[in-house]
């Protein structure tokens, strides 16, 4: 919406184009704001300015301010937010007629416009006036799903969290840029309303470098609500480290850039229905390394077995690389050596000697695959760490807001 008060309205149309963050400081300006002008004694008419948007329209912040002079050139334009005190930066046409906002505004924000221009004699007029920014019922601010920090696996998973369910989902998603260097195809899938992963086909090539761009700001998603600052980030995928695990033959194998270097005996989730807990195997598919710790305290109270109950344990564990949400790691376990290569036993990791559990503590890193076949276990959801990669890729093609 604007107001204006003043001489020479012209009314024009909305002009788009982005901006950056709004930043303290004067506006440009050409000259000293002079008063209202009139018609010089030869009769020439007085410049005219105008504002972009005009009459009633509400701004989209990510759009420009724009003002433009007819019948001369701009001498000064003060553009300024009363809400802040600060002033927007903006840029002049070579020509003089057209100012332009740059700087990125603010949501349900009144700007304060003062403009001059002169006509060929010289003569100034002034205008002034508001903007006003759409004011939203509310904003949905997206966050990384994985931080940029660091380099990453082929089987790195980037993607979304919003802080509020996304009505719109095919508008937002839209707005989503991924550029991968070598060039790899790739699509997004909705976990739900408010979490979008991305993936490609197969995993990602070696050294390759992934961008992501969100632009969603000032853009309507749906049931009122407009999106929040955008967000980008870019992820370096280092050589290729698989792990295959098998839960009938008890081995491991460690492949790097698909040559085998490693193979180690292991023992998985006890599919048994043993007391005191019964069965606990490990999640058949593919994981993916989330993190890691050298010394742990294993406690069955994280997944309800408390102290007192039956089958409750708490114990040191060493070299531990997590695998699932679930509490699924590789690691440490001395008490089971003697059947690791024989046997499943353990509540769900993948226990190691100290010799092997070190190599892979060593070894593996954020986004490195570990593909576990043959566990006796469901498989891995997609909410439990990771687990994008256990889905068909027809599957995720048809969990997108696009598809079809």
């Amino acid at each position: 919406m604007i107001r204006i008060a003043g001489l020479g309205l012209a009314a024009l149309l909305l002009a788009a184009c982005s901006g950056n963050s709004e930043t303290a400081g004067t506006a440009q300006a050409v000259g000293a704001i002079g008063a209202a002008g009139t018609p010089t004694a030869s009769g020439m008419p007085a410049a005219t300015v105008a504002f972009l948007p005009a009459g009633e329209e509400q701004l989209s912040p990510k759009d420009p301010i724009v003002v433009k002079a007819s019948g001369g050139t701009l001498q000064a334009v003060a553009v300024t937010n009363p809400q802040t005190g600060n002033a927007v930066q903006g840029e002049l046409s070579p020509d003089k007629t057209t100012w332009t906002s740059k700087d990125r505004l603010r949501y349900a924000s009144t700007y304060q416009v003062v403009a001059t221009a002169v006509n060929q004699e010289g003569a100034p007029t002034e205008q002034r006036g508001e903007v006003h920014t759409v004011k939203p019922a509310g904003v949905a601010s997206p966050a990384l799903f994985q931080s940029a920090s660091g380099d990453f696996g082929v089987g790195l998973i980037i993607g979304l969290k919003f802080d509020r369910d996304i009505a719109d989902k095919a508008t937002v998603e839209k707005s989503l840029k991924v550029t991968s260097s070598p060039s790899q195809d790739g699509g997004w899938y909705w976990v739900n309303k408010r979490e979008v992963h991305y993936r490609p086909k197969d995993y990602w090539k070696p050294g390759s470098t992934v961008k992501l761009e969100t632009a969603n700001f000032g853009t309507p998603i749906g049931g009122g609500l407009y999106g929040g600052q955008d967000v980008s980030a870019t992820y370096k995928v280092h050589d290729s480290w698989v792990a295959k695990a098998d839960g009938k033959t008890h081995q491991i194998k460690a492949f790097h850039n698909g040559q085998l270097v490693k193979t180690a005996p292991i023992s998985m989730g006890k599919t048994a229905d043993t007391p005191p807990r019964g069965p606990t195997p490990t999640f058949n598919g593919t994981h993916t390394v989330l993190g890691k710790e050298d010394h742990k305290i294993m406690d069955s109270c994280s997944y309800g077995v408390c102290e007192g109950d039956p089958g409750y344990y708490k114990a040191p564990e060493n070299w531990n690389v997590r695998i699932s949400n679930d509490g699924e790691y590789l690691h440490e376990n001395l008490k089971t050596v003697g059947v690791q290569g024989s046997d499943n036993v353990s509540n769900g990791c993948l226990n190691m000697n100290t010799e092997n559990a070190k190599w892979f503590f060593d070894t593996f890193n954020v986004g490195d695959v570990v593909e576990v076949t043959n566990s006796g276990g469901p498989q891995l959801s997609i909410n439990n760490g990771h687990g994008d990669w256990a889905i068909s890729w027809s599957a995720w093609q048809a969990g997108s807001a696009l598809h079809g």
